[in-house]
């Protein structure tokens, strides 16, 4: 589906930073309609390329050149500024405040379409393809465990999905490397191996480590190398 034009007004230059990542997001407002109007106030200071629609409607918001508003204070692989060198698509859902719910099978299609068209435009690596709630382990739960992530990487060749057989425990100070490699801030451990299992073990999100997650993440990990 061809993007219907909304210009944002809150974006500006990305100060040189090459484009290299991708990062998602749920809207977490109770209709699209609000989170459009959000994303366009200049009040909020908030933005991002592209907002998707439960039916598939596309919105472009920021031009993809620019740099939108929407990583906030985040992390990724040592960088912190996550805006200036990332892409960002919010999906219109109504987010774990409001009633998440699954997202709908033409929200996930256009989202498709348009991830794989901005992966053949931008050097954007598989690792670098993440949720807020990646970036951001403390703050965000978003695009949250009811996010495709399985299939968007196994079907559509977005991002990874590592599929690894549970494994013996190793030492805490192994596990928090191995997140680290991965990319993710361990400042604070439980809610990185969080934000870890929200992406790559969703059936199961509660911060303990198991032998189910340590073998995800050394399945990645052989990925990385």
């Amino acid at each position: 589906m061809t993007p219907i034009p909304h210009p944002s007004p809150n974006f500006g230059p990305r100060q040189g930073s090459t484009v290299d990542m991708l990062v998602l997001h749920y809207t977490g407002m109770p209709d699209g309609p609000s989170a459009l109007a959000r994303l366009c106030d200049p009040k909020t200071e908030v933005s991002a390329h592209y907002l998707i629609e439960e039916d598939g409607r596309v919105f472009a918001l920021v031009p993809e050149d620019q740099r939108a508003w929407h990583a906030g204070k985040s992390w990724w692989r040592g960088e912190t500024d996550i805006n200036s060198r990332s892409i960002g698509i919010e999906l219109v859902n109504p987010g774990h405040e409001f009633g998440y719910r699954a997202f709908p099978e033409a929200q996930i299609a256009a989202l498709v379409d348009l991830a794989q068209a901005i992966l053949t435009r931008w050097p954007i690596a598989a690792r670098n393809v993440v949720g807020h709630s990646d970036i951001a382990p403390t703050r965000k739960e978003d695009p949250g465990e009811l996010f495709p992530w399985k299939d968007l990487a196994e079907v559509h060749g977005i991002g990874l999905w590592p599929c690894g057989e549970p494994t013996e425990l190793p030492p805490d100070h192994v596990l928090l490397a191995g997140l680290a490699h991965v990319g993710y801030d361990i400042h604070d451990p439980k809610a990185a191996l969080t934000a870890f299992q929200r992406h790559f073990r969703p059936w199961k999100v509660d911060g303990h480590t198991d032998a189910e997650s340590v073998g995800r993440l050394r399945a990645l990990m052989r990925i990385l190398r």
